[in-house]
């Protein structure tokens, strides 16, 4: 997934998220411009999976 098709969907994403992922609060998802590697890094430790198993998880949302 490349930066700017998660910049121009992720509040869908992230509502998805929520979803498929109850435990992931707003904090977790909290998405600022270029700041891409701490958004994957919350979500590596909350979910303990990796940085590329979150990229695909998130680009087959």
């Amino acid at each position: 997934m490349n930066d700017l098709k998660l910049k121009g969907t992720w509040n869908e994403t992230k509502g998805k998220l929520k979803m498929k992922y109850g435990e992931l609060t707003d904090d977790d998802l909290a998405y600022t411009e270029g700041k891409e590697d701490e958004l994957f890094g919350r979500l590596q430790n909350k979910l303990g999976e990796s940085k590329d198993a979150i990229r695909k998880m998130i680009s087959d949302l």
